[in-house]
């Protein structure tokens, strides 16, 4: 299964999906850890299922975010064509019928968590 992570490498604090995941990569080899570059197309459109590390705003822990709870992911302001975040993208590829059962793991913003708090969150092992 395929876990694809999003983030900045040159912002700090949006940067913090793609450290986590190397730190789990150990954990669960059995996993492929696809990290998604900024601006890049959605690599996963039609896909059954996809889920996706990264950071959100307005949690305070360690989050399963479902299909069900997309429509609640609201967009920062965008101020050009490039600033078109991850949940918008998401929300046109489903509007447009392209998007499969996503589960979204959801890292709180600014703030700590552990390493068990994540592996907890990824997908069975067959």
């Amino acid at each position: 299964m395929k876990i694809y992570v999003f983030g900045n490498p040159d912002l700090a604090e949006d940067a913090v999906a793609l450290n986590i995941a190397n730190q789990l990569k150990p954990f669960r080899p059995d996993l492929e850890w696809i990290e998604v570059g900024l601006n890049q197309d959605l690599p996963f459109a039609d896909q059954s299922e996809v889920w996706i590390l990264d950071v959100v705003m307005g949690i305070d822990q360690v989050t399963l975010i479902d299909q069900s709870q997309l429509d609640q992911v609201k967009a920062p302001p965008r101020t050009s064509v490039h600033d078109y975040d991850l949940g918008f993208q998401l929300k046109l590829l489903k509007k447009l019928g392209h998007l499969g059962q996503v589960t979204i793991i959801g890292l709180p913003y600014g703030q700590s968590f552990g390493l068990e708090a994540i592996l907890s969150k990824l997908p069975k092992k067959p």
